[in-house]
């Protein structure tokens, strides 16, 4: 039965720790949601679809007449998610949405999953109808690739629907097969937004999956996932573009690997080594970072107490991720707050992010 109560739904960003760019090549990610959401809240509207956003603005039209806006882009992201429903047989009708939630957008924290995968949980209570978690992913990252143009992974709407607070979450991307992984007690992760936003529709992120995609043809696999970093030396055959590319995805996959017994034995100091080799692989081999990002992140790795940093997310702008002793982590986010913004000119936000449930 269909309701006309208001209901809700919310959903979390995430911290990408480990494995930048692998998750479209079948790879290996190690993640975390976080304790930052956006939420979608409305009810049953038999005249229109009706979506609303203190930041973004609104939006009303037809529900018979679903497609992708040119304008009003921000709507893409719910529009595509209805559609996606739809293709699935569930009944979505009219509807009147608000859009709320204090995670930020076009910062590398997967906001826009946030509010593909609210979006869906709204629907999916709205007009009532049952979907296995790894579907509702599925839909959410076909309506990105269909309404929006980014051609993502899996990533981001995995983490939005499976993370569990205090535990990293680790994806195979291409058995889709979840573990969670413990996280240190002792330690904190910091997000730094640079306040430089990422546009991933202007073309970088789909060029790189071009990329990535050459490179892993040229070495005659179907995905960089099947290329060890042992392989790829052996190899001089790669334009010097496509090797650095695929050194950057194979060098992630292997590092999400090494990091996985590191946090077993809770290893801190030898998880932010893996951080700071990322980072320099995302500044040198993948061109994703932005001198923004790199100021955050040599900054950081220069405060005591601080164990790595690293860009998180897509890059091309948006936000670091920082791991820290935990005592001390307001101080390094005070400290890299003031020292970014006597650099720049721009004052970050910084927060101390906690490890946090997916979405409900």
């Amino acid at each position: 039965m269909i309701t006309h109560d208001t209901v809700f739904a919310c959903a979390p960003g995430r911290v990408e720790l480990l494995g930048n760019h692998t998750d479209y090549n079948e790879g290996l990610v190690l993640s975390a949601a976080i304790n930052r959401l956006i939420c979608v809240s409305g009810k049953r509207n038999d005249r229109s679809i009706h979506l609303m956003s203190a930041n973004f603005g609104e939006i009303e039209i037809d529900p018979v007449d679903l497609r992708p806006l040119q304008d009003e882009r921000w709507v893409n992201y719910s529009l595509g998610v209805a559609n996606e429903l739809r293709e699935l047989h569930v009944p979505i009708g009219g509807f009147t949405a608000s859009v709320s939630g204090d995670l930020p957008a076009r910062a590398g924290l997967a906001s826009s999953a946030a509010l593909q995968v609210a979006t869906a949980l709204f629907l999916l209570k709205l007009f009532p109808a049952r979907l296995a978690p790894l579907e509702i992913a599925k839909a959410c990252q076909r309506a990105e690739h269909r309404y929006v143009g980014v051609q993502s992974g899996l990533l981001d709407q995995m983490i939005a629907l499976f993370g569990r607070a205090d535990h990293a979450l680790f994806l195979d991307c291409r058995s889709k097969d979840i573990r969670r992984v413990a996280f240190p007690a002792e330690l904190a992760l910091l997000v730094a937004d640079s306040r430089k936003s990422r546009q991933l529709t202007e073309g970088q992120y789909n060029l790189r999956r071009e990329e990535t995609s050459a490179a892993a043809r040229s070495l005659g696999a179907q995905a960089l996932r099947e290329v060890s970093s042992s392989v790829l030396a052996r190899r001089g055959d790669l334009s010097a573009l496509l090797r650095r590319r695929a050194m950057h995805v194979i060098g992630e996959n292997e590092r999400v690997e090494f990091a996985l017994e590191l946090l077993k034995n809770g290893d801190g100091i030898g998880f932010g080594k893996l951080m700071n080799e990322s980072h320099t692989s995302s500044r040198q081999n993948f061109e994703n970072s932005t001198a923004e990002l790199d100021l955050l992140v040599s900054i950081a790795q220069g405060l005591p107490g601080v164990l790595g940093a690293r860009l998180t997310g897509a890059g091309f702008g948006g936000a670091t991720v920082t791991l820290c002793d935990r005592p001390r982590a307001q101080h390094i986010a005070a400290e890299l707050s003031m020292r970014y913004a006597a650099a720049t000119g721009i004052t970050p936000s910084v927060f101390v992010c906690r490890i946090a449930d997916g979405a409900k």
